[in-house]
């Protein structure tokens, strides 16, 4: 069942009031892929009466006012992508599409989303009670790099006049806010959120202001490491940064979910359709790629330094049990209109389902080393065993013909699963692929790879070698596609020339998919790239700031530099 987005919609639902009103950038799509309507249907199966606004216009009060006011408080989210990433490319050219808005046209998000939306429901609510949430906010809660501005900003926070943020996926700390509201208790206690205050928190880690972060480099790296180091919810401290007179407080994160609470809210009321509000606006382009797929797990130990997943969704991999998606596989193929294909079983990272470390899961991630980088852990239990298990019952499922894998996976993982490695690849290979493969080796100059946090050249020879013979014993003739990136810093035009070489000699192909990097907010690329220093603050390395000398090390890739 849809939440409710109109008067007669909430009428329908015999309430009189509304808790909480969601607001977000995004068309309101009812998929568990979309954040604001996975927290809007968790408060609901809490108890909660809860309303979504989705795309709201800024011009009127209409659309910000047609559901009246909460009792609790609003809830507000740019949408799954930061507003700024939305609208513009990595060299600042306005986009003209957006997959997320009715008709694929880039003309109902508004740049820095959150603040607008929180400063529209100021003007039409006088008191209102509001809490960011989503990636846009999550990623900006500190004093942070912004490359549109190509400045340090203040905490999101203070720019919108929000009175918090729950970070992170947040399912927790939204209840634990409606919870403490609805009880009279205090709310600044909830584990998972930011606010802000004129007093210290003394049994909290202090991080440089954002007066000394925003003129000085070294204050910068000091706070965004003390910031990293405290994301994990069984070793996290709370933290706070001094903004002018006020402090921008951190709780420590919410707890890990479970197993059973995530098969949980997996498994909730979804419609897996575009609310009926906007049907006669045009197609949500998203929702093709998202209504017959399953996600499996949240979580990533990749931690390659130029993504925010390990920052917003964790660096331990929380599973759904196997039964909870076979059930929701059970449900779409029972859909008027399934036409037998399950897009993608996946996550962050698809081949990390079912595999995680105990140790971790016990008592943290590790401060001193990464899961994955430079090389694999002995502590992690490389075994794909539990996924092909997985994939052969989704496969046989009731009117299921076909099940595919799109989600990005981790090579690496495969060549060093001494158990299931290679039998899990012939199965995809085999079943869950068609006529491609897409991996993520990004670059292969060592310099580079060691400031991406990625593996090496080698690994990525060693799979398609294993891909190869997959395809062999399969009889089918099937390739790898590769995802490279431009302009990661440390990355020279000398570099690009070698991968280039690297591209046509060894792996037998043109370059084709190629990103330019994007400095996005709270990774350490990005802190790279703001204060041309590598990740451990020793030695100076080039950040490519100039828009044309970035799509210049594209172009060379390409072969169309002139």
């Amino acid at each position: 069942m849809f939440i409710p987005a109109t008067p007669k919609e909430v009428k329908e639902r015999g309430w009189d009031e509304l808790d909480v009103i969601l607001v977000s950038g995004d068309a309101y799509v009812d998929s568990s892929y979309n954040g604001s309507a996975v927290i809007g249907h968790w408060l609901i199966d809490n108890g909660y009466r809860v309303g979504m606004i989705a795309q709201p216009d800024i011009g009127s009060g209409d659309d910000i006012t047609r559901l009246g006011a909460p009792r609790l408080f609003w809830g507000v989210s740019a949408g799954c992508v930061d507003s700024m990433v939305a609208n513009y490319s990595a060299t600042k050219k306005r986009r003209k599409d957006d997959d997320f808005t009715p008709g694929g046209v880039n003309d109902r998000r508004p740049d820095r989303a959150c603040i607008v939306y929180s400063n529209l429901i100021r003007k039409h609510f006088k008191g209102a009670m509001i809490v960011l949430g989503g990636i846009e906010s999550s990623l900006r809660r500190i004093a942070h790099y912004d490359m549109w501005s190509d400045s340090v900003r203040r905490s999101i926070l203070f720019d919108s006049k929000a009175d918090a943020i729950t970070y992170g996926m947040a399912e927790l700390s939204n209840l634990g806010i409606a919870d403490a509201l609805k009880n009279g208790t205090e709310w600044k206690d909830v584990k998972g959120i930011c606010y802000a205050s004129p007093e210290r928190n003394k049994e909290y880690i202090e991080m440089p202001p954002f007066e000394r972060v925003s003129a000085d480099n070294d204050e910068f790296i000091t706070a965004f490491r003390i910031f990293y180091d405290n994301c994990d919810p069984l070793t996290a401290k709370g933290i706070m940064q001094r903004h002018g007179d006020r402090y921008l407080i951190q709780n420590p994160p919410s707890p890990h979910l479970s197993a059973d609470t995530l098969d949980r809210i997996y498994e909730l009321d979804y419609e897996n359709a575009v609310h009926p509000r906007h049907l006669k606006e045009g197609a949500v382009r998203s929702l093709e790629t998202i209504k017959q797929s399953l996600t499996t797990h949240r979580g990533c130990y990749g931690e390659c330094n130029f993504c925010a997943i390990a920052v917003h969704q964790g660096r331990t991999v929380i599973s759904r049990s196997e039964d909870s998606i076979v059930r929701e596989a059970e449900r779409i193929a029972s859909k008027k209109g399934f036409n037998g294909i399950i897009y993608d079983v996946g996550g962050p990272t698809a081949n990390m389902y079912g595999i995680e470390c105990i140790k971790k899961c016990q008592t943290g991630a590790c401060r001193d080393k990464r899961c994955l980088y430079p090389k694999i852990c002995e502590r992690m239990p490389l075994d794909h065993g539990r996924q092909i298990t997985l994939l052969d019952r989704i496969m046989n499922v009731s009117g299921v013909k076909k099940v595919f894998i799109t989600s990005g996976i981790r090579y690496d993982m495969i060549v060093h699963d001494r158990t299931n490695g290679e039998r899990y690849l012939d199965h995809i290979a085999g079943s869950n692929i068609s006529g491609q493969l897409k991996v993520a080796p990004e670059h292969i100059s060592r310099d580079v790879l060691e400031l991406m946090g990625k593996p090496g050249r080698n690994e990525l020879l060693k799979f398609r070698e294993m891909f190869e013979r997959s395809n062999e014993k399969q009889g089918k003739k099937q390739f790898l596609t590769y995802y490279l990136m431009a302009a990661h810093p440390g990355c020279y035009e000398r570099h690009m020339e070698e991968l280039r070489r690297f591209v046509i000699s060894e792996l037998g192909t043109v370059p084709e998919q190629i990103q330019i990097f994007t400095p996005t907010p709270s990774t350490f690329s990005t802190m790279m790239y703001h204060t041309r220093r590598d990740t451990d603050n020793k030695k100076n390395i080039k950040a490519e700031h100039s828009m044309q000398m970035k799509q210049r090390q594209k172009d060379i890739l390409l072969g169309t530099k002139k």
